[in-house]
């Protein structure tokens, strides 16, 4: 990438976007952001700031979309990301993308948005499908990459996980949370000529190559 961009990566629970922004990573040598881990450290920290977030967690409500917006400028504001940096898990609504754009201003960087878009029909079968190994996280899916012996872990043996948050029931409530909340950033970004979609259908080794062209872009 010529230009810095901030990279917004959008998809639905299942769309694998977390797993194509971990190789863009790896191949462009540009940082992935995800705010749940910065999050997840600063909770941790004897800050001012983290006092804040451990509060905030503890009364089990989100973090504000005004400490979100200073803690993911604090972030790329470090010069890992000065040649840019992919975003995972922000923006999530309307003014958190508002409050990005004015972060892309102060960073001098343009934003650049991809839409990695499945079908929900396609993402309930490889959500319900999977399963995951409780001791070394190796993760499987009973349609498309089945374990050798049933329900058991190829590589520990140990018996495979299917994590509540998997059943039908819980994932349609997830998407029906996604689509009500990405609706108007799709909007907000296509409005701005800077949304990108990508089929998200296609093997990920294939999605990869179409996101890398983008990049080399």
């Amino acid at each position: 990438m010529s230009i810095a961009k901030i990279v917004v990566m959008l998809g639905a629970p299942g769309a694998g976007k977390g797993t194509q922004a971990r190789q863009l990573e790896e191949k462009f040598h540009i940082p992935q952001i995800s705010t749940g881990d910065i999050l997840r450290g600063i909770a941790k920290e004897n800050t001012p700031l983290g006092e804040k977030v451990r509060e905030v967690q503890a009364a089990g409500k989100l973090v504000s979309d005004d400490i979100l917006a200073e803690i993911v400028n604090q972030r790329t504001s470090k010069e890992d990301c000065n040649i840019g940096f992919i975003l995972d898990g922000y923006p999530r609504t309307l003014n958190q993308a508002k409050q990005l754009e004015t972060i892309a201003k102060k960073q001098n960087k343009d934003v650049l948005v991809i839409s990695v878009d499945v079908l929900d029909d396609l993402l309930l079968k490889r959500l319900t499908g999977r399963r995951s190994c409780p001791s070394c996280g190796e993760i499987y899916n009973v349609y498309y990459k089945a374990p050798k012996n049933e329900n058991t872990c190829d590589l520990c043996n140990k018996v495979l996980v299917h994590r509540s948050d998997d059943k039908p029931e819980a994932i349609e409530k997830r998407l029906q949370e996604y689509h009500k909340n990405t609706t108007p950033l799709i909007s907000f970004y296509k409005e701005k000529g800077c949304l990108l979609s990508i089929d998200g259908t296609q093997p990920p080794d294939r999605v990869f190559e179409m996101l890398c062209q983008v990049f080399n872009k």
